[in-house]
């Protein structure tokens, strides 16, 4: 395997797990402003507090690497992105920072005012959001460079997108799905009956609105991009069906009420192979069609360096965290809230 495959894969693996962590902060955020607003907040409050307070300052050390990485291992995506960027990755870290002062100023305090929790929970759907058009910008058509080598962002045809509305759709409901499977799991095992049922019954709600945005997402990149729409469903598409099926095991279990860690798992089985199957059917653009893995990619010398570093990130980084929630996400006493 060449060096630019290791580097995107590991790249890959931390975006991941960011996906997986944020979408589970995120739409705790969302669901606790829900709660608030119709007089449910002392059914899942409580429940989700437990496990924002230990894990939250993690959540943005897989998105920090991965962004890191990528503009070391491809010096090129900075170059094509940092015009694209510019707006919704400024709105993403004045966001970010609006969570860091909600944590601040109000989840310490003795209670959350509906402004403040208002501001987090929505900045929560609007973060990936807005990340998320790098995904459509990625697919070519946004980007022009111009006469004097330089590059131009199209935004009257971004805003004009179907695919780009589809995919910031997608982003929010995959942050609410992932967030209400893990924290019916997590009800579950704290065997909080009212926090659970409500839990379950979001859960099973946005299963098929995220199905159905995804189709949509297909068929608009079958507009965007026929080449990686094709590529992903003759080549890869076995991956698709791999997810789907994950899909239809998450509703049996959840709809049976069993096994919920077990259903949480093909969750992530889910969203991974949906994930990594768009990843790999792309290859070896990053940025159509201007920039490749294999002609972006840095000399052999940093690329080896960074594939050390990253890879022994991953190392220290996959336990702490286990560790992390098997101390207190996981704890029996902690979860029902006896610590």
């Amino acid at each position: 395997m060449s060096y630019e495959l290791i580097g995107i894969t590991v790249l890959w693996l931390f975006l991941f797990g960011y996906i997986i962590v944020a979408s589970i902060d995120f739409g705790a955020g969302f669901f606790s402003m829900h709660a608030k607003l119709f007089g449910e907040s002392k059914k899942i409050n409580g429940l989700i507090q437990r496990y924002l307070n230990p894990v939250w300052e993690v959540t943005n050390v897989f998105f920090v690497f991965f962004f890191v990485g990528i503009v070391g291992f491809f010096p090129d995506t900075a170059y094509y992105y940092g015009t694209a960027l510019l707006v919704p990755g400024s709105l993403a870290l004045i966001l970010l920072a609006a969570r860091g002062a909600f944590y601040a100023f109000e989840n310490y305090g003795q209670d959350s005012k509906l402004s403040w929790l208002m501001i987090y929970a929505i900045s929560g759907l609007l973060i990936p959001a807005s990340l998320s058009t790098v995904l459509t910008i990625s697919e070519g058509g946004y980007l022009i460079r111009t006469s004097n080598d330089l590059v131009d962002l199209d935004w009257i045809a971004l805003l004009l997108s179907p695919y780009g509305w589809a995919v910031v759709l997608l982003s929010i409901v995959t942050v609410l799905y992932v967030s209400s499977g893990f924290l019916t799991f997590y009800a579950h095992r704290a065997k909080d009956e009212e926090a659970y049922l409500l839990l379950r019954k979001w859960f099973l709600m946005w299963g098929a609105p995220m199905i159905m945005i995804s189709l949509f997402v297909f068929l608009s990149l079958r507009v965007q991009n026929k080449t990686h729409f094709d590529t992903a469903v003759f080549t890869y598409g076995w991956l698709f069906i791999i997810s789907f099926i994950a899909f239809l095991i998450v509703g049996i279990l959840t709809y049976l009420k069993k096994a919920h860690g077990m259903a949480f798992i093909f969750v992530i089985i889910q969203i991974g192979t949906a994930f990594f199957g768009y990843g790999i059917s792309k290859l070896p653009y990053l940025l159509y069609p201007y920039v490749r893995i294999d002609h972006a990619v840095t000399n052999d010398s940093m690329a080896i360096a960074l594939i050390i570093v990253f890879i022994l990130g991953l190392v220290l980084l996959l336990p702490s965290l286990a560790l992390l929630l098997k101390l207190f996400v996981f704890d029996k006493d902690y979860v029902r809230g006896r610590k």
